[in-house]
């Protein structure tokens, strides 16, 4: 299980520093993202939102090997407990409750011509790339329960 931990974990770390900046038609639109952002607050944002889960894998894949210290338990439930409360009020919330508009506006704008097997509900589409990254917490989460509960 601490394998899957880890493969899950790195999938969401390589979404999370590339999904802005590395074209993979049609998951993801860069042009689109760099028209609505600003360079610099791109870069900010990448770190901001990277750093914390790179830093648990990182210390996830020295724990294979030297025992997984309970530090890092904590860690890891309050950084993707955090990053998938965020993939709900910022997705699934606007998606399925209530509509946002500005919100919906800014994600058509930035991931409009992205592939999505959802259908638009309030004014969005999840994108399947996003879709993918909020799976992955939700396994994380369900794969950090059945280690540690």
């Amino acid at each position: 299980m601490l394998l899957l931990l880890v493969a899950i974990q790195a999938v969401q770390v390589a979404i999370l520093w590339l999904h802005d900046w590395v074209p993979i038609p049609p998951l993801n639109d860069v042009a689109a993202v760099r028209s609505a952002d600003s360079r610099a607050s791109l870069i900010y944002v990448t770190i901001v939102q990277s750093a914390p889960f790179t830093i648990g894998l990182v210390f996830t894949i020295i724990g294979l090997s030297d025992g997984v210290p309970d530090w890092l338990w904590y860690w890891l439930w309050i950084s993707y407990a955090l990053l998938f409360r965020g993939e709900l009020k910022a997705w699934w919330v606007p998606y399925l409750i209530g509509p946002e508009p500005e919100r919906a506006a800014r994600y058509r704008s930035m991931s409009g011509a992205t592939h999505s097997f959802l259908p638009e509900r309030n004014g969005i589409t999840p994108n399947t790339l996003h879709a993918v990254l909020h799976g992955c917490t939700a396994a994380t989460l369900s794969v950090l329960a059945f280690l540690t509960l």
